[in-house]
């Protein structure tokens, strides 16, 4: 798999509404995954939020987005992050390094329940980061 870099939008509640919005704006394929089927998540009232979706366009257009948990703060303009997912390891491992060093590590880089790694970290710039390494 190539490296992808992209946006990730990260909403209260309405990822699902947003997605639905900008698939009917670029076209493409939209995907949805939602908490329960991860089961990320105990609180019964998050179990059909958001996890994780991606519209794919034949452009090449992708973006990635999710609901963020009821207990997780959200700050409007503050909810966009870069994601970076690959197969290289030593390449992906290299660049987490490099980003958190001097920022903050908000999720260690570290086994996912979809398989592989993943992690977020913000840079000393003030730029959220996401990477998946390997998996699906």
């Amino acid at each position: 798999m190539p490296v992808l870099l992209n946006p990730y939008f990260s909403f209260r509640d309405t990822a699902e509404e947003a997605m639905s919005f900008y698939r009917s704006v670029f076209g493409g394929e939209l995907s949805i995954s939602r908490f329960s089927e991860y089961g990320a998540s105990d609180d019964p009232a998050e179990q059909d939020k958001v996890m994780h979706s991606m519209l794919t366009t034949g452009t090449g257009l992708v973006l990635m987005a999710s609901d963020t948990p009821n207990g997780t703060d959200l700050v409007v303009g503050d909810n966009v992050s870069v994601s970076v997912s690959g197969d290289d390891d030593a390449a992906m491992r290299g660049w987490w390094e490099a980003l958190r060093d001097g920022g903050t590590v908000t999720m260690p880089l570290d086994e996912a329940p979809w398989g592989g790694l993943f992690g977020m970290c913000t840079d000393r710039f003030g730029i959220h980061w996401m990477f998946s390494v390997g998996g699906s």
